[in-house]
């Protein structure tokens, strides 16, 4: 009856020389432009005005000059820039590969049936809810050479005291102890959901087979949480590459620049010497490099994934 109606009115329209009235489009931008004004005011502003202030020469109190690409030419030639890309890279490297590592192990054990399973998950994951600030002050009384808690632990199996956080060659491997301390649960929690979704009948057939331990782990397990493996480096590697409170409380880049990351160098460049433009310079070079890394992780996603089919 309805679709009756429909076609009368709209052969009454037509002979009437009428045409039928049809139904406007509905307008989304009333709710988008909000969004967009916000997203250039939170995103596009600061970065456009970043942008600005690297081809000018600008210490803070004094008068700005446009320097073209100056800044940029000085960064090149900047031992000290170089030296703390050199410290991101070492650190970045290690926060990832350490706990990548151990937590794939933790998660290999939890995975197992034990009494009290959940219970010690819990205790495990309770570092990575603590503020980076309290672990970095916590962390600085136990690395102190006279009065901290390691190098009491270490006396009892007969090692001597160590300069930890105090020592330029130390003070690196030492900040990734810490890193590696908070973040190993995170890791642990990815790849135990890797394993939970990992099917049991190619165990069962290759335990029929005789597949040892080793075996079914090196040509089952690791193909099957490779995907799950991407999104720990992944994660990873974006948080350790921005890595600045842990740092900055504990050493604030020192003993001298031993420990100074480009992240700290900004920092000091910028709020302790003033020079504006030397590091937004520095900014706009750091955030091409992270794009990059971000480029090479997303690609080794993708083949991650491949394989997870291929190995279906």
């Amino acid at each position: 009856m309805v679709s009756a109606h429909i076609e009368n009115t709209t052969a009454s329209s037509v002979k009437n020389g009428s045409k039928p009235k049809s139904r406007l489009a509905p307008n989304y931008w009333p709710f988008v432009i909000p969004a967009l004004v916000v997203i250039a005011a939170v995103i596009v502003f600061p970065w456009a005005f970043t942008l600005w202030m690297s081809v000018n020469s600008w210490t803070l109190g004094q008068s700005q000059t446009f320097a073209g690409f100056a800044n940029y030419v000085r960064l090149a030639t900047d031992a000290r820039f170089w030296e703390a890309l050199w410290h991101t890279v070492l650190y970045t490297g290690l926060s990832v590969i350490a706990p990548v590592f151990l937590g794939t192990l933790a998660a290999l054990i939890f995975d197992a049936q034990f009494p009290l399973r959940g219970f010690l998950r819990g205790i495990f994951v309770m570092p990575m809810m603590a503020t980076p600030v309290a672990i970095a002050l916590v962390w600085t009384m136990m690395f102190h050479p006279q009065l901290g808690v390691l190098n009491y632990l270490l006396s009892f199996v007969g090692i001597g005291p160590q300069e930890w956080i105090y020592n330029q060659f130390s003070v690196i491997p030492s900040l990734v102890l810490v890193e590696t301390w908070q973040w190993t649960p995170l890791v642990m929690l990815i790849v135990l959901g890797g394993l939970a979704a990992v099917p049991r009948e190619p165990y069962e057939s290759a335990e029929i087979d005789g597949a040892n331990a080793w075996q079914k782990f090196r040509y089952l397990t690791l193909p099957m949480i490779a995907p799950f493996l991407m999104i720990a480096v992944i994660i990873r590697s974006i948080d350790a590459v921005k890595s600045f409170d842990i740092i900055y409380a504990m050493t604030q880049g020192g003993p001298g620049t031993a420990s100074e990351t480009i992240n700290i160098y900004l920092y000091n460049t910028a709020f302790s010497y003033y020079d504006i433009g030397y590091g937004s310079a520095m900014a706009v070079i750091f955030f091409i490099l992270i794009v990059a890394l971000s480029f090479v992780l997303l690609m080794a996603r993708q083949r991650a994934n491949w394989s997870d089919t291929e190995t279906r």
